[in-house]
Formats: structure tokens, sequence, C-alpha cells
């Protein structure tokens, strides 16, 4: 990686110094999803966050568990101080478990976030896609529809056991026009069409939970296509060599927060994190160490061509796209996630 992407101007530098001599005891917990990801986090926001401010960043991992926040909060045992979450951010608002973000705190201009939420600040965007193997699979799927077609690509693919994604796709595939996606899985009779879509794969799906595990999935050859986040498969094929493809058609786009759990006695630490983190020079260093669209639009001037055409943004992947609709998960996740638990386990 070129040395301009992982390093931080003077003037970025200057602008987080502390006002005091940091302590040994000054640290802030960060948790993200791990991977790739986290790693590219740690070079882009983490040591370089450390090293202007005089905070040492401690690290740990989830894969979005809620209830573990709300455990934290409800107990008066909050130990975790900024986390890197996803769909839950409508939910845990609601609740009252984060922290409603203030945007003068920050010293940031929110109307130059895409996806911005009361709660969280947008940090990057990734796409759910399908990639698959080219060593394995020569001509592969084209359309979302070739997913569900078991004639056409016989073998198992990988899919998140979440019904998050799985169910958009399973209308998209099934007919339903993308603008009415959320209308259709809004009524009982859109969710039994989704479920009704998915049976016809079931028996030949290998559920992932991390996002470390599909390029792994591809690699053994245990899954013929899998679905994905972009920047791993990237990784995959940039860092370790892969033949690996995506397949963009009806790519979902995620947006990641930067969201603080309410309680944290770090709060002043916490908004210095996500400023800094949320800066175009340090958003588009961590675009340059992996694929996700920046949440701050100016961070798009400082990233390089070659880069910018990798990202889900990019015009030539955004022709068939959607955002995931965090309102719709956040009022729905539980119960839909109940009646696929149950469908997954039958």
């Amino acid at each position: 990686m070129i040395a301009r992407a992982v390093g931080v101007t003077g003037l970025a530098v200057s602008a987080f110094l502390p006002m005091k001599p940091a302590f040994a005891g000054d640290q802030l917990t960060v948790v993200s999803w791990g991977g790739a990801f986290q790693t590219n986090q740690h070079k882009a926001y983490f040591e370089p966050f450390s090293a202007a401010t005089g905070i040492k960043v401690t690290e740990t991992e989830w894969s979005g568990e809620t209830a573990k926040i709300r455990a934290m909060v409800e107990t008066k045992t909050v130990s975790w101080d900024v986390v890197d979450g996803g769909y839950g951010i409508g939910e845990m608002c609601a609740a009252g478990i984060i922290e409603t973000i203030d945007w003068k705190k920050l010293g940031l201009d929110p109307a130059k976030f895409k996806g911005r939420h009361e709660c969280g600040v947008p940090t990057s965007a990734a796409a759910n896609v399908i990639a698959y193997d080219k060593d394995k699979l020569a001509n592969g799927p084209k359309t979302i529809a070739d997913l569900f077609d078991l004639k056409k690509f016989p073998g198992k693919r990988g899919l998140n056991r979440s019904p998050q994604v799985n169910l958009e796709w399973a209308l998209i595939a099934d007919g339903v026009a993308m603008k009415d996606v959320y209308k259709v899985l809004g009524t009982p009779e859109g969710v039994d069409r989704a479920f009704k879509k998915l049976d016809t794969i079931k028996k030949d799906v290998v559920w992932w939970t991390t996002g470390a595990q599909p390029p792994q999935l591809l690699a053994d050859g245990q899954v013929v296509m899998t679905s994905a986040w972009n920047g791993r498969v990237y990784d995959a094929i940039k860092n370790s060599g892969k033949h690996f493809e995506i397949m963009w058609d009806a790519e979902l786009l995620s947006w990641d927060y930067w969201m603080i759990p309410k309680g944290t006695p770090r709060l002043d630490d916490a908004y210095k994190f996500i400023a800094f983190a949320s800066s175009p020079q340090a958003q588009a260093n961590m675009a340059h160490l992996i694929p996700y669209a920046p949440g701050n639009e100016d961070a798009t001037a400082l990233v390089d061509p070659e880069t910018l055409s990798n990202l889900p943004s990019a015009p030539n992947h955004m022709t068939n796209a959607m955002d995931i609709d965090v309102a719709f998960w956040g009022d729905n996740f539980d119960q839909l996630d109940q009646r696929f638990t149950a469908w997954v386990a039958k």
C-alpha cells in the first residue's frame, strides 16, 4: 500500500494533539467486526489516533449482538466506548442504549455524510454481493436469480445466517422490483413469498456468521458461490492471490456507523476518536486499504481513481443496487429473525 494510504497529514495530527499530556491509563475500547476489515481499521484509524492523541485504543470484536450492549447499559457496566455497528442502530437508538450524536461536539458537517443517523456517524458502506472462484467456476453467475438456479449452478452456496439480505434477494430473484422490495416484505404474503423462494435452495446452503468465512468457503471449495462483503473478497484477491470474482447485480449497500454505548465513562474521548476517524483523510486512508465507500463525502476527492473503481459506490456497480432499509429492519428484525431462525432449524 502506498505510504499516503496509511499516513496522517500534519494538519490532521495537530488537530487531535492532546491539550494535556496523556496519562498511561488513558485508553479507549473500540469494538468492530474483526478480520481484514478491523486489521485495516487498525492501520487507518486506531494507530494514527493513538499517535496523535496519546490515547491507547484497546480493540475487541463482536458480531452485531445488540443484547451485549443492552446488558452493559442496563447493568451499568459499560466497558465498550465506541462500536462499529450496522442495521441494529435503529433498534438500539429507539431503546436508548446508545448516545444521540452531538454533531457540534464532533465538529463535523452532518450534510457531508450519506446515510447519517441520529445515533450514529456513517463510517463506511459495504456491499453485500455474490462471489465465486473463477478457477472452479469459469462462467459464473450474472444475476441474483442465478443464486437460486440449482440446475444452472449445482452445488452448495454460502449465505449469511440472518434474515437481512437473504429475504431481499429472495424477493428480487422472484421478480419483485427493487423499489417495491420493502413494501412487499412488509406484508405477511411478502414474507411468505421470500421464504418460499429460499426453500428452493435451503438444502444446498452453507451458513456463515462472520465476514472472514465466505472467502475461506470459496478457497476450500465448500461452495460454488457465496454471499460476502465486497471488501473481504477484494482482500482475498489482492493480498492472498485468490482468483475470486464479484457479481455486483443486486448489490445491497449496508452502512456501518460509529456508535457510543450510553453510560461510557469515556464519552469525551469517544467523540475525539469518532471525529478523527470521520475526517476526510482518515476515511480516504481506509478506502485505500479496503474498498468500502467512505461515509464522509469529502473523502472521495482524496481517493485515487483505481481504488474508486473498486468501491461499491462506483457508477458501474450501482446500475442495479439498493440501500438496506435501516428503518425497516429496526422495526421488523426481531420478528423476522425469530421466523428465520426457526426456518433454518427445521
